[in-house]
């Protein structure tokens, strides 16, 4: 014979399961913003104890700031990169001006990364062309 409100205990954990279960999707694998960020490619390691990741940094530069005018900023950009191809990419381009993909979580996973922000793509930056003086040109220099 079965004992009644055994069922119910079931249910109850079913619930909390299912509620834990969303909680861990949304922190860690819904993506919470993605974009692009450029600027100049400081540094890209591949460190870590237990699980080995690609981590770097941007730094990004701004003009102008709320309290004085004509004012240059910089603001670091943290990321981790998850596909060895990408990293190797940016390895290459340490010290350039680069554009960089990527997806935020709400949290980090051991083996994404440690940072939230996860790189999945990298463009270099074209070098802007020299403009072509004419001989019409120097005339009104």
């Amino acid at each position: 014979m079965s004992r009644p409100g055994n069922g119910i205990g079931w249910i109850i954990t079913l619930v909390i399961v299912a509620i834990l279960a969303g909680i861990f999707y949304f922190r860690y694998c819904w993506v919470f913003s993605d974009g692009t960020k450029t600027g100049e490619l400081n540094s890209l390691t591949y460190t870590g104890y237990l699980f080995k990741t690609y981590e770097g940094e941007i730094i990004l530069t701004g003009y102008g700031s709320k309290n004085a005018s004509g004012t240059v900023q910089s603001k670091n950009f943290k990321f981790s990169v998850s596909n060895k191809e990408v990293a190797e990419k940016l390895r290459q381009m340490t010290g350039l001006r680069v554009t960089v993909h990527y997806k935020e979580y709400k949290g980090a996973l051991p083996w994404r990364g440690y940072e939230k922000a996860i790189v999945d793509k990298v463009v270099e930056e074209p070098v802007p062309a020299q403009e072509h003086s004419t001989p019409q040109d120097e005339f009104f220099l």
